[in-house]
């Protein structure tokens, strides 16, 4: 029970790191988010509390990239789960993934930070996302769902748009008419002839 016990306040701690850098990033910035930062905003006495975890900053910035596509995955899940069709997956997709942009910004300001400044390890999270769009493009051209195009390319697209709308809405937070344009845009973009 106390390796239980262990591992529980382990990753109690790990998580209120993690809870804490994103604050950080999003307020402050990437330049600005030390160690030193991440411990006043965690309530932390010590940067070693941190590099017990996180070996790097590098490793920090991969580890709460993967937090944030692993967070806005699970709350799109019921969405796309219970979409049925091609055509209904992508509406699906594009409203749960702008609702989660618009309540959590500041996962949206994180992630932009550690993108912008070329942080290691995120362009195989962009990758992957960009895989499983294709797939379910593919699929609804399989289906006759869509028309036929370059399911890769038109994936990218779409996480493209997605990317310049999650920087309007933290300006500008309308995600329902955001999400309408998007749907109706690629609903065009993808329908059959």
């Amino acid at each position: 029970m106390r390796a239980a016990t262990r591992e529980a306040a382990t990753q109690a701690r790990k998580a209120q790191i993690m809870e804490a850098t994103i604050a950080v990033l999003a307020e402050r910035g990437y330049a600005a988010t030390t160690f030193e930062a991440i411990c006043e905003q965690a309530g932390l006495s010590s940067k070693r509390l941190i590099s017990y975890h996180f070996s790097s900053k590098d490793e920090l910035m991969a580890a709460i990239s993967g937090q944030v596509v692993a967070d806005a995955a699970a709350f799109m899940r019921p969405a796309l789960d219970a979409a049925e069709g091609a055509r209904e997956q992508l509406v699906a997709f594009i409203r749960s993934n702008v609702a989660f942009l618009a309540a959590y910004p500041g996962h949206v300001r994180a992630l932009q930070q550690i993108v912008l400044n070329g942080v290691p390890g995120w362009d195989s999270e962009s990758d992957a996302a960009a895989d499983r769009l294709a797939a379910m493009f593919d699929h609804g051209q399989r289906s006759g769902a869509f028309r036929r195009f370059d399911s890769r390319l038109m994936a990218m697209t779409l996480r493209a748009a997605i990317d310049a709308a999650a920087s309007r809405l933290l300006d500008e937070p309308d995600p329902e008419a955001c999400a309408d344009e998007l749907v109706e845009t690629f609903d065009r973009a993808t329908r059959p002839d």
